[in-house]
């Protein structure tokens, strides 16, 4: 899940970040240099060996799908 965030920086640091990472691309490249300093690094190795998980994967897949039957007996 995604969060928004702002944040004020100075106007030149802002164009060079526009012109050098481009538009659209800054907020990946905020993470990307953010991230190893909030996020421990096993956090990201646990997750990524979870996505490598095929049963797990198609077990986690099987579970949500079933969950939409059960959205749609919901009465409105």
């Amino acid at each position: 899940m995604q969060k928004k965030l702002t944040i004020t920086i100075e106007e030149s640091v802002y164009r060079g970040l526009y012109q050098r990472i481009g538009a659209g691309k800054i907020s990946q490249f905020i993470e990307h240099l953010v991230r190893p300093y909030v996020v421990p690094q096993d956090l990201d190795d646990a997750y990524a060996a979870m996505a490598n998980d095929e049963e797990r994967e198609a077990e986690a897949l099987e579970w949500s799908e079933g969950l939409i039957g059960d959205v749609a007996d919901v009465a409105r």
